[in-house]
């Protein structure tokens, strides 16, 4: 009875997993998968064969139903970090009837996000998978085995361009740091609700474009839509981060990270020797980010309203 799970066998397994109208078996002799629909010559009174070892030949896959796939995509959304698309997520699965075909529309809307969706299902599908093999291994008198882990953020990644900043991107690039400023001025606006606090933040973090001491780097999705950039000045031989911004729809990919890193990485170590970026404090989480590229504090800056 005992068979070795290749990738292929893994690829036939899934597969007959989603395939909610057939009936699917291990042939553990063959090491495929036999019955379902598409299998007319696969008879039910063959599942009592004998494996040529004392064995049963034929054996249950994992079991995976609909209610499987619906906790899956509860776990995927509610663990979405771009709160625009989680939230889209949430609410069609709230629906009740039709909720996968609701949950499918909102995915393609978002191509970044639908192939975060299908890495992340079949990844944890093929944990089920090495579980169930597992469970059969132990009754072998075998050592379970583990599997490589994937990064599904890369795979995402892969299809964004990361160039240097042009002046094509300034129109975009502003448009995003105005939308980025409003949603700074609301942040603040949650502990106190002075005007003033609208003057001080478009103080702080305003746009100053590009000129002949400033850095900047452009990412692009794979159809060349403006996704996010970063900016920075050069004073002396530091270089100011003054923008890191993504646009709303492509947060929560990992893009502020990979574009923080490509920038860092296309620097000239011999002119520029440090780097300085303010992190509001909405935006806190992303010190994890730095503290990950080997930045270190350097100052807190506080406000009191008066």
């Amino acid at each position: 009875m005992q068979f070795e799970l290749t990738g292929a066998l893994i690829d036939e397994i899934l597969f007959a997993m989603e395939d909610q109208g057939g009936e699917f078996y291990l042939d553990t002799v063959e090491g495929v998968v036999s019955g379902g629909l598409d299998d007319p010559e696969f008879e039910g009174e063959n599942l009592d064969d004998d494996d040529g070892e004392g064995g049963v030949r034929y054996i249950d896959l994992p079991e995976w139903d609909s209610a499987d796939g619906f906790r899956l995509m509860e776990r995927f959304a509610a663990a979405f970090r771009n709160p625009l698309i989680r939230e889209e997520l949430s609410s069609a699965l709230g629906l009740g009837k039709g909720v996968f075909r609701a949950f499918k529309d909102v995915l393609s809307r978002y191509p970044e996000a639908e192939k975060m969706w299908f890495a992340f299902k079949e990844k944890e599908m093929k944990k089920e998978i090495l579980r169930w093999y597992n469970g059969l291994r132990e009754e072998w008198g075998l050592e379970k085995i583990g599997a490589e882990p994937e990064d599904t953020d890369d795979l995402v990644l892969e299809d964004f361009c990361f160039r240097p900043f042009e002046e094509k991107d300034k129109f975009q690039a502003e448009a995003l740091h105005s939308l980025c400023v409003d949603e700074s001025i609301k942040n603040m606006e949650k502990t106190d609700s002075n005007t003033g606090i609208e003057i001080i933040s478009r103080e702080l973090y305003s746009f100053r474009g590009i000129s002949g001491l400033s850095f900047g780097m452009t990412v692009e999705s794979q159809g060349g839509e403006f996704a996010g950039y970063i900016s920075g000045v050069l004073k002396n031989t530091a270089l100011c981060v003054q923008s890191l911004e993504i646009k709303p729809e492509y947060r929560g990919l990992g893009l502020g990270e990979a574009l923080l890193v490509k920038f860092i990485n296309s620097l000239d170590p011999g002119k520029i020797k440090k780097v300085f970026l303010d992190l509001p404090a909405w935006t806190e989480g992303f010190s994890r980010v730095l503290l990950r590229e080997s930045f270190m504090p350097y100052a807190a800056r506080y406000w009191r309203n008066l």
